[in-house]
């Protein structure tokens, strides 16, 4: 492999005008990044690959571990002058989520933002790109549109799937518990994501948590933010770092002993515990050492068996076991009494969902926006024009109308 010095020398920019993309990008034998003379940044490891990224978007170069001479690319088209920002949707200890409206394909998407010269940022933008490159749009994963470079700040933008139904926390903070059957069809589609990242992609998620866990307006749920996940390379391959939200973590995490898979299945089933019953399980105000203490020297809670139903409360009983060998795994709960019981009902998420977030309020709220980015084209450079036309294609609601 190249050294840093060589790779610098090879480098060229990511976009050509005439030539588009380039693939002159090598490996480095270490986590580093590079900046580039014309604006790209180069995130390099030793075990993913080059991800090349400037103002025009991302392409990821692979080299297969046993055959370095094995290529592969990938490219996502999503540049920063494409985008049309509309306020913060939240932020976070590593980011900052805006809204923002791509023009190409008039769609409003999420753009989580992040500083690429402070390392842990870094190291965790790059396992986020990782993730979502390898499962760009897989069901009960939130889907991946591209990254961009911002020169002007240093920061890498993510273009994310608008979750317009906000996350399982905000629906908490506006209503005093969700109903087991709509969590049952919930929780269904974010176990196969969940299934997904464990037995294909081997990875821990690491912060499963309410606030991680979102839906849209059409009921569908999704799981999000996967900058500290970790990969385990074979199925006995364990983690050994502290990271993620200490109110969710499982005792092994807490204990720092090594963990893998099962770690997320406590955290899930906490996740559920609270959603269902409208409490978190854990006094968790008097400080992380309490906290820790709980949940290392308590028996794991259990919903109450009068108010619950025997299969919601098997469900939880199952992931918070504290050893975590005998945690099922995210395949095996996809067959638990919980989640098959109510696959035949008839349950509307979207309506679930739409009952406690007024639709026709945040209808107006993108109607004022789509407004002021269509007056706002009038301003723009010629090239955006382009765009317009497909404001009159076939099935357009433009042309319709």
């Amino acid at each position: 492999m190249a050294g840093l010095e060589e790779l610098k020398k090879k480098l060229t920019p990511l976009f050509d005008s005439e030539k588009g993309f380039s693939s002159g990008s090598t490996l480095d034998p270490s986590d580093s990044y590079v900046l580039s003379d014309g604006g790209t940044v180069n995130l390099l490891s030793r075990s993913y690959g080059v991800y090349n990224i400037n103002e025009l978007g991302l392409q990821k170069c692979t080299t297969s571990p046993e055959d370095e001479t094995d290529h592969s690319e990938k490219t996502y088209r999503c540049a920063s002058r494409e985008m049309r920002i509309f306020g913060a949707i939240g932020s976070g200890a590593s980011s900052v989520v805006q809204r923002a409206l791509h023009i190409p394909m008039h769609r409003i998407l999420a753009l989580k933002k992040i500083n690429i010269f402070e390392k842990e940022k870094r190291q965790q933008l790059l396992t986020e790109i990782r993730t979502l490159c390898e499962a760009p749009c897989y069901e009960g994963l939130v889907e991946f549109h591209g990254a961009f470079y911002t020169p002007d700040s240093g920061q890498i933008s993510i273009a994310l799937e608008y979750m317009d139904g906000g996350s399982l926390a905000d629906i908490l903070r506006l209503r005093k518990r969700i109903p087991e059957p709509v969590l049952s069809h919930m929780f269904q589609k974010l176990l196969i994501g969940l299934s997904y990242l464990h037995g294909v992609r081997h990875l821990v998620h690491r912060d499963i948590k309410p606030a991680n866990l979102l839906v849209n307006l059409k009921g569908k749920p999704k799981i999000t933010d996967f900058g500290i996940s970790a990969g385990l390379e074979n199925s006995v391959a364990m983690c050994a770092t502290f990271v993620g939200t200490v109110t969710y973590m499982s005792p092994e995490r807490i204990q720092n002993h090594s963990y893998s898979y099962p770690a997320d299945i406590w955290s899930l089933g906490l996740a559920l515990f609270e959603c269902g019953t409208g409490e978190f399980p854990y006094t968790a105000n008097e400080g992380l050492v309490s906290l820790m203490l709980q949940i290392l020297e308590e028996p794991s809670p259990s919903p109450s068996k009068n108010n619950f139903s025997p299969e919601f409360c098997s469900f939880i009983d199952a992931c918070l076991q504290k050893d975590p060998d005998t945690r099922p795994t995210a395949e095996q709960l996809l067959s638990y009494p919980f989640i098959t019981k109510y696959a035949h009902t008839d349950v509307d998420l979207a309506a679930f969902v739409q009952s406690v977030f007024d639709p026709t309020q945040r209808m107006k709220d993108l109607a004022d926006m789509l407004t002021i980015h269509y007056y706002l084209l009038f301003d723009g450079p010629e090239e955006l024009w382009q765009h317009t036309k497909a404001f009159y294609n076939e099935g357009s609601i433009f042309r319709s109308a």
